[in-house]
């Protein structure tokens, strides 16, 4: 699967070199420009680009739409203005995180066109897409600025395949023994009979809701052993 991040006839450079950041930080790097107000080594283009300017440089300008539109397999637009009804298919939209969950069953390449800063897509443009997608956001201002969409759409799509370090966790015997010594240093500091049952409840569920790893059960250990065995010494 191959995604090209495809801006149609952008007006601002810094909108293109904020992309190609973007893009860059969520390992995408096809970048197409229809039409552009402005050439790539604009100042804006390449400072907003910091270290992806040679996505930029790297980036296809096309003269139409349906140019860079034909070689896709797949062409997804994107939108803020979303159908009413069931009734109006043209602006059906899914949401970028539903989009996200959904695209890589697919194979070959995948064009996600975002539209101009001022208008988005055409109309026509949008009937040549096979899907179109739009991300959620406030009724009051539903439209978001290029670069942002952009960097919301390849973040869901990031995160959709992102695997996370696996962490070991504490096991139960673990964190019996880590409230055994909790209840140890309760009775080496003297603490109030009538306090303890419910502390011992409160550090309990401190200690569920953190979800301790291995490292920080033995760390804590650690602790509550040198605090128990200063306190004896005294």
């Amino acid at each position: 699967m191959e995604f090209h991040i495809i801006l149609v006839e952008p007006k601002y450079a810094g909108n293109a070199g904020s992309v190609a950041r973007v893009m860059k930080n969520f390992g995408f790097r096809k970048l197409t420009l229809v039409s552009p107000s402005f050439s790539l080594n604009d100042e804006d283009c390449i400072k907003y680009a910091m270290h992806a300017y040679d996505i930029i440089e790297n980036a296809r300008i096309v003269d139409s739409f349906d140019e860079i539109a034909k070689e896709m397999d797949y062409l997804v637009g994107t939108s803020s203005i979303e159908s009413k009804d069931d009734k109006h298919h043209l602006r059906k939209a899914f949401t970028a995180r539903k989009f996200a969950q959904e695209i890589y069953k697919l194979e070959g390449k995948i064009g996600i066109a975002f539209g101009r800063e001022d208008y988005g897509l055409l109309n026509e443009e949008i009937k040549k897409c096979d899907l179109l997608v739009r991300i959620p956001s406030s009724e009051e201002y539903p439209s978001l600025n290029l670069s942002h969409a952009v960097c919301i759409v390849l973040y869901e799509l990031f995160v959709s395949k992102y695997k996370p370090v696996e962490i070991a966790l504490a096991d139960g015997k673990e964190k019996e023994k880590l409230y055994e010594f909790f209840d140890r240093l309760l009775d080496e500091i003297n603490y109030p009979e009538f306090k303890k049952e419910n502390t011992k409840i409160l550090f309990r569920r401190v200690i569920g809701r953190a979800m301790l790893s291995k490292w920080e059960y033995h760390s804590l250990m650690g602790v509550f052993k040198k605090a128990i065995q200063s306190l004896k010494k005294t």
